[in-house]
């Protein structure tokens, strides 16, 4: 949400609280405003819409600060030329190909004037004068436009084929029980079947990450007869670390698993153990904890893997492939896939 959008927020709640109540001078008490400015923002709204509410500043631009416009022109053209290059780049280029010197800061002012201060609207300042000129694109425009679309894949749906095709793992704090400390959980997700497993700990570190894959995962695959492939973790210290000195990770190179890791600082790309984690803290966590006084690890374990198996073999799940189905029902239908696989490689 943009700094405009928090700011029109209010005044929208305002109009709609007034005509819910029916009482303008109710709803400015309520919401701290005067009746005065009540009727502006109203008519503000009646003429212009949302563009009415937006805050206008008040301060007068000094033309005469502004570089010379030959200058903001040639800024503009580099924006589009290279989409990709940051403020610093651009002022590098700008002044290595046409002898300008402007700071990264100037940069970034004339491309707020002209809409251009964002990746994307430089990716479609592009692409509209393709399509209206239709000029031939450079390399760096053309890498430009495919790192743009690889990175709307990327953040897009996770490739999974079959149960076992890939795995994913997070810890998820649960909080603090008096006599026990802090407590958390380590979740494991099968991004097909959606099949999970979960199991707490009083802390968070390598040895833990391994002991959920080797206590519930890996038993149940073997029971199976499915092998884990991949498994995705995030960057956190318990999945990641020295080779020769990290359980979690001699743990998979032991068993074969390939480990992948998320973007950096983008937790959606581990987005279903994130979705499980808010399905989880809705369904068991906040109504467990209200209905019962736990006073040990064990107890809340018992409770959380009664959950879990209705979860996974009870529970219908309207993921993609679930489609209304539980997770263990999905699991079983793609084993045949699974299955097939294994004996083509």
């Amino acid at each position: 949400m943009t700094t405009q959008e928090k700011l029109i927020k209010p005044k929208l709640k305002l109009l709609e609280l007034a005509d819910y109540l029916g009482n303008v001078s109710e709803a400015c008490k309520i919401m701290g405003y005067s009746r005065d400015t009540f009727y502006r923002v109203k008519n503000r709204y009646e003429e212009a819409g949302m563009e009415g509410l937006r805050e206008i500043s008040r301060r007068k631009p000094n033309r005469k600060n502004r570089v010379p416009e030959e200058i903001e022109a040639a800024v503009c053209e580099l924006a589009i030329e290279f989409p990709a290059f940051g403020q610093v780049r651009t002022a590098a280029k700008l002044f290595e190909t046409r002898e300008h010197q402007i700071s990264p800061a100037g940069i970034r002012s004339i491309w707020l004037r002209n809409d251009l201060e964002t990746k994307k609207k430089r990716l479609k300042a592009l692409e509209a004068k393709v399509a209206e000129e239709g000029c031939v694109l450079t390399e760096s425009q053309i890498q430009a436009l495919e790192s743009a679309k690889q990175e709307k894949e990327a953040c897009g749906e996770i490739e999974t084929e079959h149960p076992g095709y890939l795995g994913s793992q997070d810890t998820f704090y649960v909080g603090t029980m008096k006599g026990v400390g802090r407590i958390y959980q380590q979740t494991f997700v099968d991004t097909y079947s959606r099949v999970s497993f979960c199991k707490l700990y009083t802390m968070k570190t390598a040895l833990t990450a391994a002991d959920l894959l080797n206590d519930r995962v890996l038993p149940f695959f073997e029971s199976e007869g499915i092998d884990l492939l991949r498994i995705l973790t995030d960057r956190g210290s318990e999945y990641c670390g020295n080779l020769e000195r990290h359980e979690y990770q001699l743990y998979l190179v032991l068993n074969d698993i390939d480990h992948t890791r998320t973007k950096v600082r983008s937790p959606k790309t581990n987005g279903i153990c994130e979705r499980f984690h808010k399905t989880i803290l809705e369904e068991f966590y906040q109504v467990a904890l209200r209905k019962k006084i736990y006073s040990t690890l064990e107890e809340l374990q018992s409770d959380l893997d009664d959950w879990l198996d209705e979860f996974n073999t009870r529970r219908p799940h309207q993921g993609k492939r679930c489609d209304g189905k539980t997770p263990y029902a999905t699991w079983i239908e793609g084993k045949e896939v699974a299955n097939s696989k294994m004996l083509a490689a």
